[in-house]
């Protein structure tokens, strides 16, 4: 069975690497313990985290252990800050920015010596689970009291969905961050899932897609450069659950990574760790293996594609 998915992924012929070090982001350290993980000789992975969660002692617990593990097996973490709670119906409260500068500051001193020195300011900042969605202004202030409390680390600036007004959050963010300071912001993130998914080979103003998002933050800032914080193909997201056309569509998020290398540098897939089970019931099931930690098809295209990018 393994066999034959692996014959499926489509080995890509021999050719120059691109340079886009390949990751993935997971939020269980049980990740770095399956034999399939260690075959791929990842060197990067992403971790998100909650803004106050050095108030929670189950949130640090879950990400001591993550961040622990990642060093132990030689893979560094890129720590995203993100809201308390994603699932909140209405959204958790905005963090004011001396609240965000004293809980990230106490998160940076946590785990910097641990060897974590890439960060990200806010996860998927325009995104309605996000309190950010509608203040890029207090985004933007967010990743300067980032630059301020994490002297020398690398920072995600700005981190955005490709859904429809992503531009004009980007230019807002921007004009927030002002035109003395817009060369700070170095690297973009983005979660390119609508294109993806949907296979998309142009961008429109519903799904804009990496190519618009890169020209609307080059418009602020000619030498800014890209990573894929987030993306990958679904196995289920509303739809009926489907490990072929995940598979599929991992094949599609590389060759989007190869078309845009001139300007990305990381990507970033999610995730490893699927939901306990996929069926009607199930909202999200991004998964890499199974439950049982049997590789799906995606696994065996991400192996076969690593070939021609760098770990």
């Amino acid at each position: 069975m393994l066999v034959t998915l692996a014959l499926l992924a489509g080995a890509p012929a021999a050719q120059a690497r691109i340079d886009i070090r390949v990751g993935i982001g997971d939020q269980s350290a049980t990740m770095f313990a399956s034999p399939f993980y260690q075959e791929l000789r990842l060197r990067l992975t992403r971790y998100f985290i909650e803004w106050n969660a050095i108030d929670q002692p189950d949130e640090l617990a879950k990400a001591d252990e993550f961040v622990a593990t990642a060093r132990a097996n030689g893979v560094k973490v890129l720590m995203h800050i993100s809201t308390d709670n994603i699932n909140a119906e209405p959204r958790s409260p905005l963090p004011s920015a001396r609240g965000y500068r004293r809980k990230v500051h106490a998160l940076v001193k946590r785990y910097k010596p641990q060897g974590v020195s890439d960060w990200g300011a806010w996860n998927e900042a325009n995104h309605r689970s996000q309190p950010t969605q509608n203040d890029p202004q207090r985004a933007a202030r967010y990743f300067m009291h980032m630059r301020s409390v994490c002297r020398g680390c690398t920072i995600v600036a700005l981190d955005v969905l490709d859904q429809a007004g992503v531009e004009g959050y980007i230019d807002r963010w921007f004009a927030a961050l002002g035109r003395a300071n817009a060369g700070k912001a170095s690297i973009i993130g983005i979660h390119n899932y609508s294109e993806v998914n949907r296979k998309l080979t142009k961008g429109s103003n519903r799904f804009p897609g990496t190519g618009r998002i890169i020209a609307a933050a080059r418009a602020h800032n000619r030498a800014a450069r890209f990573w894929y914080t987030e993306t990958g193909g679904h196995v289920k997201l509303f739809r009926t659950c489907d490990t072929a056309r995940a598979g599929d569509r991992t094949k599609y998020m590389f060759s989007l990574a190869k078309r845009f290398r001139r300007y990305v540098r990381r990507l970033y897939t999610y995730n490893w760790t699927p939901t306990p089970t996929c069926d009607d019931a199930t909202r999200f099931d991004a998964g890499i293996v199974d439950p049982d930690g049997t590789p799906r098809l995606a696994y065996h295209v991400i192996k076969s594609r690593l070939n021609g990018f760098r770990r």
